[in-house]
């Protein structure tokens, strides 16, 4: 009888869990960098925090590029730990600087985000992803 609690890793499902698990934390992820991104672009005036000083434009720009774009290619598997900086970056301001003073009520969230995406940087996106597709194509280019 096999033990359903063994501790060895079973590769074949952690790449399908990583799959999930990226591309779940990546759509939740878009309900809060699209209404950025459409802000970013509408007529009316920016009203968004600017915890590091360099203007609320820029501001809400780089949380557009790690919120929209970002999650954007982690969903499709691509540059992923490239893609986990900005998102490891915005989350740690979100809860550290942003959600300081309302308490860790507001600060769960981003907490989560950030573990979540720090997890994705050390794992990578595992074989199912575009990362692996085009890596084992260059590595088996010769044959």
């Amino acid at each position: 009888m096999k033990n359903t609690y063994t501790t060895s890793l079973n590769l074949p499902k952690l790449d399908f869990i990583l799959l999930i698990f990226r591309i779940g934390v990546s759509i939740l992820m878009l309900f809060h960098g699209v209404p950025k991104l459409i802000s970013l672009f509408s007529s009316e005036e920016i009203q968004f925090a600017d915890p590091l000083g360099v203007g609320q434009t820029m501001t809400l720009a780089v949380a557009v590029l790690a919120e929209f774009v970002c999650s954007i290619m982690l969903i499709l598997g691509i540059g992923t730990r490239i893609a986990t900086i900005p998102l490891i970056v915005t989350m740690a301001v979100a809860a550290i600087i942003v959600h300081a003073p309302d308490g860790l009520a507001k600060q769960e969230l981003p907490f989560m985000y950030l573990l979540s995406y720090v997890l994705l940087f050390y794992t990578g996106a595992g074989k199912f992803s575009l990362d692996h597709y085009f890596l084992y194509k260059a590595e088996n280019k010769d044959e």
